[in-house]
């Protein structure tokens, strides 16, 4: 099962729309991860991701392989959408 990482800051400007893409997702049945840059679990996962920009959007396999990703802005619900089921 494909799941989607969002990787966000608390005085980030956009990621109040990453988190409500989030909500969103959820409501989809989209399993959704989320992390916070500024605390050390966070940090981490962001590191080993490459991400350099936030918000960040991530969609992995289960063998944390990226298949698609959003760095820097927020994508429609739609979009994710169709990324995590494969269409």
């Amino acid at each position: 099962m494909n799941v989607v990482k969002i990787f966000y800051k608390d005085d980030c400007p956009m990621c109040p729309m990453a988190k409500r893409l989030k909500d969103s997702l959820l409501k989809q049945k989209v399993m959704v991860s989320e992390y916070n840059v500024e605390t050390a679990e966070g940090l981490a996962e962001a590191t080993f991701h490459g991400v350099m920009a936030l918000p960040t959007i991530i969609i992995e396999d289960d063998n944390e392989n990226e298949l698609s990703g959003w760095r820097g802005t927020v994508p429609r619900v739609e979009e994710v959408i169709n990324a995590v089921r494969g269409s």
